[in-house]
């Protein structure tokens, strides 16, 4: 990995294929049906606490990325009661998680970023079962009032890396943009490969924003869907022609940009004493063959 690569980061070793830990019970009755083959899971089991998160053995996701030196997992997540659940939740098996970032959230030595990247387990950087065929990622989002994020910064919430970390294929972000003074900070966007604003809504505070975006490797498109609450998920792009070439991993949670300067990577501002997150539910890829998709 070359340090100045704008989203350089460590490819950690991970299972192959899709983890179906132990034990694990199957989802019944959620809010609602995946009608899909699941090909990573991210909705952690509703049993599971904190130190679980740091285990190989028990997390859905790598517990040894994409992080602060010498944070573990179970200090970075939280596990907010909220009512209701996420669309694809079932609150009797899963529950919702929340990535939180402070003045310690530099990966390494990344010291322009602040950020805690979740990688699913068996996500492997090349000859990924998640970066071939179509694949569509879901993913819920809640604003958390006493953690608020700053729109006056950049953000990487969700995105798919290339194995080489010379791209991303998407982009999902939040806040201003750098270099792109014209887009609304106060929306959740969609970015394609080349960094283009391709899809935006306003970012709510009061109730859960469903979004997914599938990628099609083989014909090379990007499709955006989006609901409010327990609304069904709708197409809200077609789909558009993108460059997802060069296979890699997804990532789930804050990188946040700095301010005030050129070397976004290693240097810039953040104020002291950072205390922000961002809760997720629904997190889960589906194999889109046949174009299938869980509304």
């Amino acid at each position: 990995m070359h340090p100045s690569l704008l989203l350089g980061l460590l490819a950690g070793t991970a299972l192959a294929g899709t983890i179906r830990r132990p034990g694990r019970p199957r989802p019944q009755a959620p809010t609602a049906e995946t009608l899909c083959p699941i090909v990573f899971d991210g909705r952690p089991d509703s049993s599971l606490e904190p130190l679980d998160f740091d285990d190989w053995n028990t997390s859905p996701f790598n517990p040894d990325y994409v992080k602060g030196a010498g944070l573990p997992w179970s200090s970075i997540l939280r596990f907010p009661d909220i009512s209701p659940p996420a669309r694809f939740d079932d609150p009797t098996y899963q529950k919702p998680f929340e990535v939180t970032i402070n003045d310690s959230s530099i990966f390494n030595n990344q010291r322009g970023f602040r950020r805690a990247g979740l990688q699913f387990q068996g996500d492997t950087n090349r000859e990924s079962p998640g970066s071939s065929g179509i694949k569509t990622i879901h993913f819920s989002l809640k604003w958390d009032a006493q953690r608020p994020l700053n729109l006056s910064h950049e953000y990487l919430n969700v995105w798919h890396e290339t194995a080489d970390y010379s791209a991303n294929q998407f982009n999902f972000q939040a806040g201003a943009i750098l270099g792109q003074n014209s887009l609304a900070r106060d929306t959740w966007k969609v970015l394609n490969r080349q960094n283009r604003q391709v899809w935006s809504t306003p970012i709510l505070r009061n109730e859960w924003q469903n979004f997914a975006v599938s990628l099609d490797f083989v014909r090379n498109t990007l499709r955006v869907y989006y609901s409010r609450g327990s609304e069904p998920l709708r197409s809200v792009t077609n789909a558009l022609t993108n460059n997802n070439a060069g296979e890699g991993q997804y990532q789930v949670g804050i990188l946040r940009k700095p301010t005030g300067t050129s070397d976004v990577v290693n240097s810039g501002y953040h104020q002291r004493n950072l205390n922000e997150g961002l809760i997720y539910g629904s997190v889960f890829v589906e194999d889109g063959e046949g174009g299938c998709v869980s509304l």
